[in-house]
């Protein structure tokens, strides 16, 4: 059991149980410990916090040794977004290549292993899977992470992912409601705009968030993006109508409602982060998400006592905070006590066999595999910023590494609208490959 520090009110330990932080380093902070006593429930760690699993190990038992049902969260999709593997880049396909081949048992095994390895590093909670529908395709941070533009296919996924991440004895966080597919502005950057009826977003952007609600998801995060339908002055982050209205109300859902990251421009250039914080949890939001940029104690002192002199003041029910705080206690216990699938040896490397289901090779027979240096095309728009720059992207490492002397020309904008196509040509001969990560394996094919 949790021994809370002496002195510490029951107002102070709701607001820094409502707050999911982060810290940087790879061992805990002497704050961080210390905010664990008092009251704080869970933590975030990012890429800058993972060298290893068995540092992660490490890390995490310091953590519980300090409580024992901490929640550790993080932002782990597979594919172009990954923590665990940051510096070399994920084992497992990203959800556009699970929606490519369009298995949901398929997605169910790597949703499964993948959360095995993170519960293997003390990891219970995970702040995925994207439930967003493509249906932008100028859309500049969801992309490849969505399952596709087809809402009944990103439904039968989400609700796979949700399902096999879970049976690992990992929460699984699906995201962004209402739906962050529709957008051609970042919520990194500003607050995106999504201009649709309601019933064009009851039909097309609900439609997966229902069969996670309905495949048992313990968490839903919030978006930052403004939905007139719905609510034409506040993002649903901060909405009442978005979040308590629709979510809890219209859609029945019960479990633990954690916003992105409030550090975001869409929350903080426009509300600031203490504001924006006590509108959430007004809203129905359980859990603050910051950390990505902000990560020290000050960030965490600040939004504690924004929370606090906010019911103080009458602007927070201190009933809500106390409900919010409530649900997080709740999520914990049941990662606690949650039974956990067996490892299952035929699924090791599953997201290999799931990357070489979706790998899609156009050629011209008779094919003679390359074995002399090659010259790779290229075509990168701007990087994604959910993905962060510690992660190696793209296929011309892998090519060096097979085929040494290989060079590599980037091209970008209109001629890279596909971010996930290369053209590898060797002489007159071309190859046209459309490939996802994880690529060792699968270029492996080509020897």
């Amino acid at each position: 059991m949790t021994t809370y520090a002496s002195g510490t009110d029951t107002l102070t330990r709701d607001a820094l149980t409502v707050l999911q932080p982060g810290f940087t380093g790879t061992t805990a902070p002497d704050w961080l410990l210390r905010r664990l006593g008092e009251g704080l429930a869970s933590v975030g760690v990012f890429g800058r916090n993972i060298i290893s699993a068995e540092q992660l190990g490490a890390l995490t038992a310091q953590l519980r040794a300090e409580r024992d049902d901490v929640l550790v969260a993080i932002d782990e999709e597979g594919g172009d977004v990954t923590r665990l593997e940051v510096r070399t880049g994920s084992s497992f396909p990203g959800n556009n290549a699970l929606g490519a081949v369009d298995d949901p048992e398929l997605t169910r095994q790597v949703a499964l292993e993948l959360g095995r390895r993170l519960a293997a590093c003390g990891v219970n909670f995970s702040w995925a899977p994207v439930a967003d529908v493509n249906s932008n395709s100028a859309n500049p941070v969801i992309g490849v992470r969505s399952f596709g533009a087809d809402q009944d296919l990103v439904a039968r996924h989400t609700a796979a992912y949700v399902t096999g991440l879970q049976a690992a004895g990992v929460a699984a966080c699906t995201k962004h409601f209402p739906g962050h597919g529709d957008t051609a502005v970042d919520s990194h950057l500003a607050v995106p705009r999504i201009d649709v009826t309601a019933e064009v977003l009851h039909s097309r952007e609900l439609v997966p968030f229902r069969a996670a609600i309905a495949a048992g998801t313990r968490a839903v995060m919030s978006a930052h993006i403004l939905v007139p339908a719905l609510d034409p002055s506040r993002p649903g982050t901060l909405s009442h109508r978005v979040l308590t209205e629709l979510l809890r109300g219209e859609l029945g859902y019960d479990g633990l409602i954690v916003t992105d990251g409030m550090e975001m421009q869409a929350i903080a250039g426009t509300y600031g982060i203490e504001h924006g914080c006590v509108l959430a949890l007004a809203a129905g939001a359980d859990a603050i998400c910051v950390g990505g940029g902000l990560s020290d104690d000050e960030t965490v002192r600040r939004l504690r006592d924004a929370l606090v002199a906010a019911v103080r003041s009458g602007e927070l029910p201190e009933e809500r905070l106390a409900d919010a705080a409530q649900r997080v206690r709740a999520l914990a216990a049941w990662t606690a006590t949650t039974e956990v699938a067996q490892p299952d040896p035929t699924l090791t490397d599953i997201g290999l066999v799931a990357a070489r289901r979706a790998l899609h090779v156009t050629r011209v027979d008779p094919y003679t595999p390359p074995t002399e240096p090659l010259f790779v095309a290229s075509l990168t728009p701007e990087t994604n910023i959910a993905v962060g720059t510690e992660t190696p992207w793209g296929v011309s490492a892998e090519l060096t590494r097979l085929l040494p002397g290989t060079e590599t020309g980037s091209f970008a904008g209109e001629d890279a609208a596909r971010p996930w196509s290369v053209h590898l040509s060797k002489s007159a001969s071309v190859m046209n490959v459309a490939l996802m990560p994880p690529f060792a394996g699968a270029l492996a094919e080509f020897r």
